[in-house]
Order: structure tokens, then sequence, then C-alpha cells
């Protein structure tokens, strides 16, 4: 499974691309914002910090204001000319999934994302997205079990041989990634810290804390008597 990063923070980016080794990128217009730059700066970053980085998919969102198929499609080339690394996410609703449908036979790589059905997934991969993004914690916040949901998409893509990766999106724990993991989702993205806190456990720091003090007082080479 692989490890995308949700955020639009450039050193944030760099630090788990560098030490972490995550496989792609996703952003919307939330993470712009709380970058504190412009959307066309943030965007232009992108795409200088990997040109010329092979398969490293970066989700750029378009203006959510748009509800039009064809502005849609107009918008999402504007986007992908500028990397070839960036693939145009687009809303699931009837006009963005028309739109990525269009896109996809410009060769366009799309990711239909705001997915919170297996009905919703069924469409996006039959009209050929790249990627389709199952929010999993907006769901949970609200109370619902979302282990199955995101297994039912799963097992209805193998079942019919859909091509369509599932990126299992909006998680907030660790046990979240797991979940998507027996799932069998092809890909999770998660904030900066959500993974950070899941490659970390408490007993792992108290056994390091035993073991440094076991260390400490290993009798020395210089005091055994000979």
């Amino acid at each position: 499974m692989k490890y995308f990063l949700d955020s639009a923070i450039m050193e944030e980016i760099r630090y788990a691309y560098e030490n972490w080794g995550i496989d792609g990128l996703t952003t919307n217009p939330k993470h712009i914002m709380n970058s504190g730059k412009p959307f066309l700066t943030v965007v232009d970053e992108f795409a200088s910090e990997f040109r010329g980085v092979d398969n490293f998919p970066i989700s750029v969102e378009i203006n959510p204001h748009l509800d039009d198929a064809k502005e849609m499609v107009a918008e999402g080339k504007k986007i992908a000319a500028l990397s070839e690394n960036f693939v145009i996410k687009i809303p699931c609703t009837e006009s963005g999934l028309i739109a990525a449908k269009e896109l996809g036979k410009e060769g366009i790589p799309t990711n239909v994302t705001l997915v919170f059905s297996p009905a919703q997934a069924i469409q996006t991969a039959r009209i050929g997205a790249t990627f389709v993004s199952p929010f999993v914690g907006w769901k949970e916040n609200n109370g619902e079990d979302t282990k199955q949901y995101i297994q039912d998409i799963a097992s209805i893509y193998k079942t019919y041989g859909f091509e369509t990766e599932i990126i299992v999106a909006a998680l907030r724990s660790g046990k979240q990634i797991v979940d998507a993991a027996k799932a069998g989702a092809n890909i999770v993205t998660c904030g900066f810290e959500v993974y950070k806190n899941s490659f970390e456990h408490p007993f792992t720091d108290y056994g390091l804390n035993v073991f440094r003090n076991a260390w400490d007082n290993t009798v020395k080479e210089e005091t055994i008597v000979k």
C-alpha cells in the first residue's frame, strides 16, 4: 500500500519525501489556504519541487465553485499543463464525473474526490478515473463505521477488474490506516502528524528506556578483573 501526504506545506512535504519515502501528494483548497500562499504559487512550488521525478502523482483540486463539466475540463487542462506529475482532482458530482471522463479521454489523470458511498465509487471506476478518494474521517465523525464501506469498494473493484486505484482519504489515526490496508486499498493519504503518530507506540518508548537502562548498567570491560 502506498503512502501519499495530504498537505500544501512545502517543509512537511520535503521532510516526508526525503525521510519517509512518500509515494505521492494530495491537496485541496483548505490545505492551500492553510499554507498562507496563493493557489498558483503553491502549484508552481509543487511543479518545481518534483520536476523530473517519475511516478509521483500530485493531486491538485480544481476551483470548487465550478459546476459545469466543460468549465471543469478547461480548468483541468490548464492545471495539467503545468506538470507531468499533476493529477486533476474533481468532486464526485454528475458534472465532475462527466469532466473526469472527458479528461481521461485526453490522457489527463484524474482523482475523483469527496466520495462517500460504494455507488459513487462504482461510477468513478466505470468512467475510467485514475484514482477514487473515499473519505473516512468525516463519516466516522458522524458515527458511521467505515471499514465495511472501504471493503465493499475494494471488493467491487476486484470483482469487475476496475483499474481505478483507491486512495482512502481523510484518515485521522494509525488504526484507520491499518483498516484501509486490511480492506485492500491501494493508497492512503494522511496529514503529516497522522503519519508521524502512526510510526510511534508508547511500549516502544517503554522498551527503549528498559534497554537503555540495561545498557548503562552493564559491567564495562575495563572493570572486569582478569
